[in-house]
């Protein structure tokens, strides 16, 4: 037993070994940096986690109170939904490099600095709400309004028509359109990185592209493409398990 052991750990060093000498032959300037990979990929969750967190309550909000007092709706007010619709065109319209831009003194007046991911959270967000607040009106259009009739002619509250109709009869298209949410602002983390935003997006720009690193450039795209793709298969599965 022993000697079998002694082959296993014989043979894991010597591919561990050969791992690591393919690393550094082939992406030489991305494996020196592998630490600050490590930390830069949780900057980019960190990113995601509280824009996601934030934008997308306040995008939620939003999009169900365009969809109830939108055309026919339960609470219509032409009003309301007027200003929140130009609202939504007009912050969706943003390219987000200007929007970084535009909230330079914002962010510093809220974090006390406009470099960093924390400071990087605050024109993602601005830029989420209005994103995901179309998509969740969007959604929330396509359940049946046979079923939003019928919950008001049994005189169910606009609040329980919103929890129990709305929320309920559209969970599976709001997960949709909140996956497609989430792999945006994953983006914009990335681009954040433009302007010190830190995460996978500086690693990127920072040290590959401005250095000349074609290889720390091409890790950091995988590592965000991994990053899509996890989020995706748990989307994937959460629409599986409502649609059941």
């Amino acid at each position: 037993m022993s000697e079998l052991v002694l082959t296993i750990g014989s043979s894991w060093n010597e591919v561990s070994s050969g791992i690591v000498t393919f690393l550094e032959t082939h992406i030489p300037y991305a494996w020196e940096l592998r630490e600050e990979f490590v930390e830069a990929i949780w900057e980019t969750v960190y990113m995601m986690l509280v824009s996601i967190g934030i934008g997308g309550l306040i995008g939620l909000i939003l999009g169900i109170i365009m969809t109830v007092t939108g055309f026919n709706g339960i609470l219509e007010n032409k009003v309301v939904y007027k200003v929140l619709d130009s609202l939504v065109n007009i912050f969706r319209s943003i390219p987000f490099i200007i929007l970084l831009a535009l909230l330079i003194n914002v962010t510093r007046a809220i974090v006390g600095t406009t470099i960093g991911p924390t400071a990087a959270t605050i024109p993602i967000i601005v830029s989420t709400i209005p994103f995901f607040a179309r998509q969740v009106e969007i959604a929330l259009l396509e359940v049946n309004p046979g079923v939003v009739e019928a919950a008001e002619a049994m005189g169910s509250s606009s609040f329980d028509i919103i929890t129990r109709v709305y929320l309920r009869e559209g969970l599976t298209a709001l997960l949709r359109v909140s996956a497609s949410t989430v792999i945006n602002v994953i983006g914009l983390t990335a681009m954040a990185g433009t302007v010190g935003g830190g995460g996978l997006g500086t690693m990127a720009i920072a040290r590959g592209y401005q250095r000349s690193r074609m290889d720390v450039i091409l890790v950091a795209t995988v590592l965000i493409l991994i990053i899509v793709f996890i989020t995706q298969l748990i989307f994937n599965w959460l629409i599986r398990k409502t649609e059941h």
